[in-house]
C-alpha cells in the first residue's frame, strides 16, 4: 500500500452503507475504513493518520454532531456529514459545528466522491504557515475576544454577540493579521463551508462581522477588501492564555 494513499474513515451504522463506500472509495484509489461509531472511530485515530472523515447524522448513541464537534475542537481533518435527513435546519447545523460538507441519504457514489475530492483539494492548498497559534484571549484595536467563552467585548465592557460563523471568522482573522487572505482560504480556515451552495457567502459573513465591530462597510479601518485578492485585519493583535 502505498505511504501517500489518502485515508478515508468512513462512520456509518448501516453495514451496507459500510461495505458499499468501503469498494467503491477503494476502486477510486483510497484506503479506506469503515466503523459503525464513536468508539470505533476513536480508536481508528489513536492508531493511525486519516484525511478526511464521512460522518453520519443518525448514529447510535453519541450522533454524528457530537462526534463531529469532538472532532472539530482538535484538529482541522475535513469532515463530510451524511444523514438521512434532508431538512435545511440539520445542514446548518452540521455546517455550524465544522463538517465541510453535507450530503442526504439516498446519495450517487459519484456525487460523494466528487464533494470527497473537492474537500481534500480544499484542504491540501492551505500554505502551512497559515497553522494557527493557540490563545485563550485577543486583543485588538480595544476589543478583546474571549476564546473560552466566545464573548467578543468592546472596550466600555459592552458584549457583543457573535454567531458561530462569525466567531470563526474573527478566530481566523485574528490568527493571522495584516496577512491577506483569498475567499478560498478564509472560507477553508473558519471551516465554513456555505461555499457548497453560495460562492460569495464570505463576502456576506464579513459585512456581518464588520457590522459587529462598528467598521465602516465603505471606509473600514479593521477589515479591509484587497482588490481582486481578499480580505485582510489591518490591526495589531495581542494575545494571552486563559485563565
Amino acid at each position: 500500500m502505498a505511504e501517500n494513499q489518502e485515508h478515508l474513515l468512513v462512520v456509518d451504522d448501516d453495514r451496507e452503507i459500510r461495505t458499499l463506500l468501503s469498494e467503491y472509495l477503494e476502486q477510486a484509489g483510497y484506503r479506506v475504513t469503515a466503523v459503525a461509531d464513536g468508539r470505533e472511530m476513536r480508536r481508528v485515530f489513536d492508531g493511525s493518520r486519516v484525511d478526511l472523515v464521512v460522518l453520519d447524522l443518525m448514529l447510535p448513541g453519541e450522533d454524528g454532531l457530537s462526534l463531529c464537534r469532538e472532532l472539530r475542537s482538535r484538529s482541522r481533518i475535513p469532515i463530510l456529514m451524511l444523514t438521512a435527513r434532508g431538512e435545511e435546519t440539520d445542514r446548518i447545523v452540521g455546517l455550524e459545528m465544522g463538517a465541510d460538507d453535507y450530503l442526504p441519504k439516498p446519495f450517487n457514489p459519484r456525487e460523494l466522491l466528487a464533494r470527497i475530492r473537492s474537500v481534500l483539494r480544499r484542504a491540501q492548498s492551505l500554505p502551512p504557515n497559515l497553522e494557527p497559534q493557540p490563545a485563550g484571549h485577543f486583543f485588538f484595536a480595544g476589543w478583546k475576544l474571549d476564546a473560552a467563552t466566545r464573548e467578543l467585548v468592546a472596550a466600555d465592557g459592552l458584549v457583543v454577540p457573535l454567531s458561530g460563523a462569525e466567531y470563526r471568522l474573527l478566530r481566523v482573522f485574528l490568527e493571522h493579521p495584516q496577512r491577506v487572505l483569498s475567499r478560498d482560504q478564509l472560507l477553508d480556515l473558519a471551516q465554513g463551508r456555505e461555499t457548497v451552495l453560495f460562492d460569495r457567502s464570505i463576502d456576506v459573513l464579513v459585512g456581518r462581522l464588520r457590522r459587529r465591530l462598528n467598521d465602516d462597510a465603505k471606509e473600514p479601518r479593521l477589515i479591509k477588501t484587497v482588490r481582486g485578492q481578499g480580505y485582510v485585519l489591518a490591526a495589531s493583535v495581542g494575545t494571552g492564555t486563559a485563565t
